[in-house]
C-alpha cells in the first residue's frame, strides 16, 4: 500500500509543483551555475543509488555529511532552498524510479561508516531510503549514528498510513530543521 501511495503523490507532486521546480532551477543557474546535485547514497539492502537534489552549496563542496560541512559552503539562495526544504523535490524523482520512499530512513553516504554499522545493528537497510520520517521531523540528524538508528527503527515497526501522512505533513508544515551544518 506504501508504495502505491509513494508513486501516486509522487507523480501529484511532479505533476503540480514542477513550475516551482522549474523556477528553483533557473535561479540556481544563477547562484551556482550548477542547480542540480547528484550524489550517491546507500539505498535498500546497501545498493547504491543517485540521489537528486537541488544544490544549496557551492559546487566545489567536499562530498561529506552535511553535519561535517561548514554553514560557509552553503549559498543564500541555497539556506532558503534548505529552510524551505525546496532542495528535495527533485527527490521525487526518486521515488518514482523505485529507489526512495516519501517517508523513511535518511540516506546516507557511503562513507558515513559509523551510521551504516549503526544501522546495520538495527536492520535498517531492509526498507526503501526515505525523503523524511520519524528523525527528520524531531530534528535528529546524521551527527548522532546510534540515536538515529534507533529512531529509524522505531520509525519502521511503527509505520503505518496514518504515521507516513504525519510525517509528510508535518515536513511540509515545517518540522525539523534538515541536517546541521558547522557554523563559522
Amino acid at each position: 500500500m506504501i508504495r502505491i501511495l509513494d508513486i501516486f503523490l509522487a507523480f501529484l507532486g511532479l505533476v503540480f509543483l514542477w513550475p516551482i521546480m522549474l523556477l528553483v532551477f533557473f535561479i540556481g543557474i544563477f547562484d551556482t551555475g550548477s542547480p542540480v546535485f547528484l550524489q550517491t547514497r546507500v539505498g535498500r539492502n546497501k545498493e547504491p543509488f543517485t540521489l537528486i537534489k537541488f544544490r544549496t552549496m557551492n559546487v566545489d563542496t567536499v562530498s561529506v555529511a552535511s553535519h561535517l560541512t561548514s554553514t560557509t559552503s552553503i549559498t543564500f539562495f541555497g539556506g532558503f532552498l534548505r529552510k524551505t526544504k525546496l532542495d528535495e523535490l527533485p527527490q521525487l524523482l526518486n521515488v518514482l524510479k523505485g529507489e526512495m520512499s516519501l517517508v523513511g530512513p535518511r540516506p546516507g553516504l557511503f562513507n558515513q561508516e559509523e551510521l551504516i554499522a549503526a544501522r546495520d545493528a538495527e536492520n535498517i537497510f531492509s526498507v526503501r531510503p526515505g525523503i523524511t520520517g520519524l528523525a527528520q521531523v524531531n530534528e535528529i540528524d546524521m551527527s548522532t549514528p546510534e540515536l538515529l538508528a534507533k529512531i529509524d527503527r522505531e520509525m519502521i515497526d511503527t509505520l503505518n498510513l496514518s504515521n507516513y501522512f504525519k510525517y509528510i505533513l508535518m515536513t511540509v508544515t515545517g518540522s525539523g530543521s534538515g541536517d546541521r551544518v558547522i557554523k563559522k
